[in-house]
């Protein structure tokens, strides 16, 4: 597997009813080159958003998600291709792992949070491409300024592969900690949503217990008058 190369990244609100739509519209935002990209973002409740990513042929396109915060961190997910044909359906899931053999044409991914009528969603995805059709132009572009091969008794070949091998062990690291990052932070997000739940019950009890304590003094108190009144 060749070397990675960070993915053009067209962002797009779409409005329901316009699933099909699979163009990207002019001077819609792009990402700058990279290994891999990472994203988070915030999805309103009732509302879709959609991203573009252009493929090339016999390439790979791996998305993994994950909802961060929210009501039930869960949202729907879809992965149409070029030709508008639905090649993965996650139902209210709250992460996900997907990796597909592309053609030429623009991928079209969004996440569905139209189910939910008030808690929006922080969604955290990641895209890795690989095999983007420059390693050949690569490597000839290294050919061009190493000289002298045979006098060194070193190949080119060799170096390329050591040199390949510690930068994909060096883009898995990144992409481990970005994920540990999104772990972390989804964790997080139940834990302070857990202490919210925590303080609120409390309060409720607290108010419980005064209650029930001002009805007991008032019943004793009521109860000792009446047998005052009927000794008179």
């Amino acid at each position: 597997m060749g070397p990675r190369q960070r993915p053009r990244l067209l962002l797009l609100l779409l409005p329901l009813g316009c699933f099909a739509l699979l163009l990207p519209p002019p001077g819609a935002a792009e990402f700058s080159p990279s290994l891999d990209s990472d994203f988070t973002f915030t999805l309103p409740a009732g509302r879709k958003e959609c991203f573009y990513q252009p493929m090339r042929k016999e390439a790979s396109l791996e998305l993994e998600y994950q909802v961060l915060d929210g009501a039930g961190l869960d949202v729907d997910f879809h992965l149409l291709s070029p030709k508008g044909e639905t090649l993965v359906f996650d139902e209210r899931k709250s992460d996900g792992v997907h990796t597909v053999e592309t053609e030429d044409g623009d991928y079209m991914f969004c996440f569905d949070n139209t189910f939910s009528t008030i808690s929006e969603k922080v969604i955290f995805f990641e895209l890795i491409l690989d095999n983007m059709g420059e390693d050949g132009q690569d490597q000839e572009d290294w050919k061009k300024y190493v000289t002298g091969t045979d006098l060194l008794d070193m190949k080119l070949e060799d170096i390329l592969e050591s040199i390949n091998s510690v930068k994909a062990r060096l883009s898995k690291s990144v992409q481990i900690q970005t994920l540990l990052r999104a772990f972390e932070a989804r964790d997080r997000n139940i834990q302070e949503s857990n202490f919210d739940r925590v303080n609120f019950w409390s309060m409720v009890n607290l108010g419980v217990m005064v209650v029930v304590s001002a009805v007991q003094v008032y019943m004793l108190k009521s109860l000792f008058e009446d047998k005052r009144k009927s000794r008179t």
